[in-house]
Parts: C-alpha cells; structure tokens; sequence
C-alpha cells in the first residue's frame, strides 16, 4: 500500500523533472510510510528521490517507532543539540536541482534554515498530487474511518444518558470526550461542540457554563480520530416540550440532508448537492439561515478536500468521503444542523454514519 503511493508521487515526479521530494507533515509522512509522530519543535521529513530507496529523518527518541512502523530501510536521526538539516543535505541526492515540497507545511523560518544547506534551482509545491492520492479512499481507509464513526456515536449514545436539565455545556463535553477515549478513540479530533439553547443558533459556537433548559434545542458537533482517521457528526435533539418553529425547522433540515444524500452517485457535482439541500431549505422560506456550505472532505483531517459548495463542479467519483450538513440557525431562538459522513460508491451512496436521524426529545 505504502510502495504504491510513493511510486504515484513518482510519477508526478517524473512528470516536474524532480531530483527529490521532501514531505515534512506528519500526516503526509504517515500516509507514505505508515509511521506517525507529532515531532512538535523537532524536524521530521521524508526524502523521496528521484533514483533509489527514500530516507526518513525523525528525532532520536523515534528511531525505535519509525523502525516498528514502517518499510523505510534508510532511518536517519538527530538529537536535540544537532542540526536536522545538515542530516538532510546529506540525504539529498547530489547536483539538486529541483526539490518538491508541501509549501503549505514548509514556514518561511523552516526553508530559511534548510536553505542555510540545502540549495535548488526550483522548488515545487507537491501538495496537489498529494491531495489528489487522499481523495478517493482505500477500502483499508475506509474501514478505519467506519471505526472512527462508531466511537463517537457510542460516545454520544452514552453521553446522552447524562444529559437532563442543569447540567452544563462543559460537563456535557467532558463527559462526551471522556467516553471516546474509554470506548478506545485516541482523542476529539476537533473542539467538541455541545451548544443549548440560543446557543445553537451559532454554526461555530463555544461551549461554556450554559445550563441545558426544558423547552430547547441541544446541538452536538463531535468526532473522533482513531488509526489515523477521523469521524465528524452533528445530532440536535429538543430538551422537553419546545416551540413548535423549532420542531419544523428540524424537519426541513432533515429533509434538506435526505434529499442530498439521494442525489449522491458518480458523475453528479458537488455544486449539484449543495443546491439540491438549499433549494429544500428556501422553498420553506428559511434560505437565508443557511448560511454555509453543506459539507467538507473527510478522512485523515476532519476538514480536507473537497469543499461541498455551490460553485464547486468537479464530479464525484467512488471512494470520494465527505459530510452533508445542512443546518438553519434562528438567531436568539436555536438553531439546527444534521451532520452525516457518506461515501461515494461505483452506484450512488453508503452513508457512513448510522445514528438515528428522526426527532428525539431528551432529558
């Protein structure tokens, strides 16, 4: 799987005349070669030439994981009182001439230091064919992810039994991401959001010390990484008996979600599904209140490629993984948005996230 990848990213290669290409983000590191770290301050890169095996450069104190992890044969290290980048010169092949790299990744600070020792008449940005690889997923991808969706619903279903009125926006979180690392998730991969009330009517409120009320909408927007991958799913539930406006915005938005995921299959667009969710919402009067796009990439970041939005035309394409979340947000009043993970098949769509859709009161 590894082996493949990187021969993908040679062709690209060949294609730009490339002596080498160095990945420096750890994520992109870990897609090519299977071992991860978060080397915070310390350098970590993947040299892949353009003849011969690549080298992975990581702290000393990763030797050992890099070593168990990956098929990289060429490890090299540096300590904490030694340069990286003169490790690195000496990975380079000789005569470099063009180099690609991730400029999204790479800092001005960082290429400062490494052109201090490493020179080259081209630099290129190999964030596209790398983008393009991570796009559509692997079945191996794929299941991982299906594993990350099941740990946050069952943290969610679980966290669910402690919700009642009084009980806080923070305590809620504390018990939801206290859950996903019992049920074995390595941790949220992004804020868990836990909004009530007014609150939910914010599309990327912070939660706090609001006390969960009778008569309100209650807005979860969690996910969690595990593997490498991660989930991301949105749930509004009512606290009790509440306004009848907010029990009919929720059923707009459920219809808005239903209808773009049945108008998911191959060769539709991307802009195609956000006016097919939108046009649900406005028919009802509410388009204004839908203010956002209707869904982003999902697999090793919980926002990658590609963005679901009105002016997006690239066509879907089996393996492609991406949320649908429609939502209308009533200021001062609640607001509301459902959240699913789906992934597109060779005939249409296998939505990827199971828990129950319909309207559920709690507490």
């Amino acid at each position: 799987m590894f082996a493949a990848r990187i021969e993908k990213l040679h062709r690209f290669m060949q294609e730009q005349k490339l002596d080498a290409v160095l990945i420096t983000s750890p994520k992109h590191v870990y897609y090519l070669t299977g071992f991860f770290t978060d080397p915070h301050e310390r350098f970590l890169g993947l040299v892949i030439p353009a003849q011969g095996e690549p080298s992975l450069i990581v702290p000393a104190l990763d030797r050992e994981a890099a070593a168990a992890a990956s098929d990289i044969q060429r490890i090299y290290t540096h300590t904490d009182v030694q340069n990286p980048y003169v490790v690195l010169k000496d990975t380079l092949p000789t005569g470099l001439q063009a180099l690609g790299i991730e400029k999204s990744h790479m800092t001005v600070e960082r290429f400062e230091a490494m052109s201090a020792f490493v020179t080259a008449a081209r630099f290129v940005d190999v964030e596209e064919p790398l983008r393009e690889m991570r796009l559509i997923k692997s079945q191996d991808e794929v299941a991982r992810m299906k594993h990350a969706i099941q740990l946050v619903e069952d943290a969610l279903r679980e966290s669910l039994k402690k919700v009642k009125p009084g009980v806080t926006e923070m305590e809620i979180v504390a018990e939801l991401e206290y859950q996903m690392k019992r049920l074995g998730a390595e941790g949220p991969s992004f804020s868990t959001m836990v909004l009530a009330g007014e609150k939910s009517a914010l599309p990327h409120g912070n939660p706090g010390s609001r006390a969960v009320q009778q008569g309100e909408l209650l807005l979860f927007d969690l996910g969690v990484e595990a593997d490498g991958y991660v989930s991301d799913i949105t749930r509004t539930f009512a606290v009790g008996e509440v306004d009848g406006k907010l029990r009919e915005i929720y059923e707009i938005v459920l219809a808005a979600n239903e209808a773009a995921i049945a108008a998911i299959k191959p060769g539709v667009t991307f802009a195609h599904l956000d006016k097919t969710a939108r046009d649900v919402i406005s028919a009802k009067g509410y388009g204004e209140y839908f203010m956002h796009r209707l869904g982003h990439g999902l697999g090793m970041d919980v926002h990658e490629y590609p963005s679901v939005h009105g002016e997006n035309q690239e066509v879907l394409r089996p393996g492609m993984v991406f949320t649908i979340e429609p939502g209308i947000y009533l200021p001062g009043l609640g607001g509301v948005r459902i959240e699913d993970n789906v992934l597109v098949t060779e005939t249409g769509v296998e939505v990827l996230t199971r828990f129950p859709k319909e309207w559920t009161v709690i507490g």
